[in-house]
This record gives C-alpha cells, structure tokens and sequence, in this order.
C-alpha cells in the first residue's frame, strides 16, 4: 500500500506524519532516515489497528478516487 506523508523541517532533522492516520509522526536526522521511520511507525500502528479489531465484524470497501 502507499500512504502520503509529509516532511517538515525541525530543529531536530525532519519531522514526518502521514495525515491518512491520525496520530502517526515520525522524524530523522535526515529525509532517508525520517522517510524510514515513518514506514516502521505506519506498520506498527496498522499492526496496533488490527489487533483493536480482532474479534470485530470487519468489512472492505472500494472507494473510486
């Protein structure tokens, strides 16, 4: 899958959020290592999503863009 995310400059490097997930920032001391880890944070928080939804009634939809 491909989320967006954004960069931003800090005073630490380069702060990153994907917007499509609320609550999921990441940063680096460079744009390689900030995109980096919020690829390791997007994995862990749709890890910590699927276990919120064990046991639950889950559907898929497909939405045209």
């Amino acid at each position: 899958m491909k989320y967006k995310v954004v960069l931003q400059q800090s005073e630490e490097g380069i702060s990153v959020h994907c917007p499509g997930l609320p609550g999921c920032w990441s940063q680096g001391e460079t744009e390689e290592e900030a995109i980096a880890n919020i690829k390791d944070a997007i994995t862990e928080y749709l890890a910590v999503v699927s276990d919120l939804l064990t046991d639950s009634d889950v559907r898929e939809v497909e939405v045209a863009v």
